[in-house]
């Protein structure tokens, strides 16, 4: 898991990470159809790579996934709870077992951090500054925790302790690029999330949009994304396509 960024990175858009005055906006692409797991991952980190070789623009990229779990370089093989529910994927990046399906709005973020600040703990507050700052524009309360990545919302209708994650963080970076992303569940199947310990986290559950009563599209969800992130990250310009193998 990543170490937790100071508290003074984690007050609002504080945690604003934006490209040096002149450079290029970000690439933004969204995909429409379900995108396979594995050509996804090879796609990005091919675009990735690209990034650190200095021949490629930086890329947020919008898609789904069919049902699956995969398995960041945290995972216990005790959390796999229902090994045979869906297909199970090992991935690089950080953190344990998650599910990613139809219905939640994944996106990879693919950026130079030479370029933004060699700083990881950084990067991930900003990543939930742009979550928090998203879920905002639907009258969603996000908050971060101390020991927990990610972003909760409070369920007081459960108990006063009670809280339930609506977005996940897992991110990788090679030579100062990053790769993976964030997840936002904006009206996905929960009922899959039987299947695993979401993160290594037992104590607390999951929820959606939809389950806390914000029935929005994909693309509302989408626009809210890139408005947030351009207020931390800086500018993006609409990219048409992404190479899958």
């Amino acid at each position: 898991m990543v170490e937790r960024p100071p508290s003074g990175l984690r007050d609002g858009l504080a945690a604003r990470l934006p490209a040096p005055d002149g450079a290029a906006p970000v690439d933004w692409l969204v995909s429409d159809a379900l995108v396979d797991y594995p050509a996804a991952v090879a796609a990005m980190e091919a675009r990735a790579a690209a990034i650190a070789e200095g021949s490629a623009n930086e890329l947020v990229w919008l898609l789904e996934h069919p049902p699956l779990y995969t398995a960041g370089t945290g995972a216990d093989a005790a959390d796999l709870v229902q090994p045979d529910r869906l297909p199970v994927f090992a991935t690089g990046r950080g953190g344990q077992y998650t599910y990613h399906g139809p219905g939640q709005r994944i996106a990879y973020v693919m950026l130079d951090l030479h370029r933004r600040g060699p700083d990881v703990r950084r990067y991930v507050a900003a990543l939930e500054a742009w979550l928090i700052a998203a879920l905002d524009r639907f009258g969603v309360r996000g908050e971060r925790r101390e020991d927990r990545v990610g972003v909760w919302v409070r369920r007081p209708d459960r108990g006063a302790q009670s809280e339930d994650k609506i977005a996940a963080i897992g991110v990788r970076v090679r030579r100062w690029t990053t790769f993976h992303g964030i997840s936002l569940n904006v009206e996905p199947d929960l009922g899959h999330y039987a299947g695993i310990v979401p993160c290594g986290v037992r104590d607390h559950g999951v929820t959606s949009l939809a389950d806390l009563g914000r029935v929005v599209s994909m693309t509302e969800v989408d626009m809210a994304l890139q408005e947030t992130f351009e207020e931390v990250f800086g500018p993006t310009r609409r990219a048409e396509t992404i190479a899958l193998s």
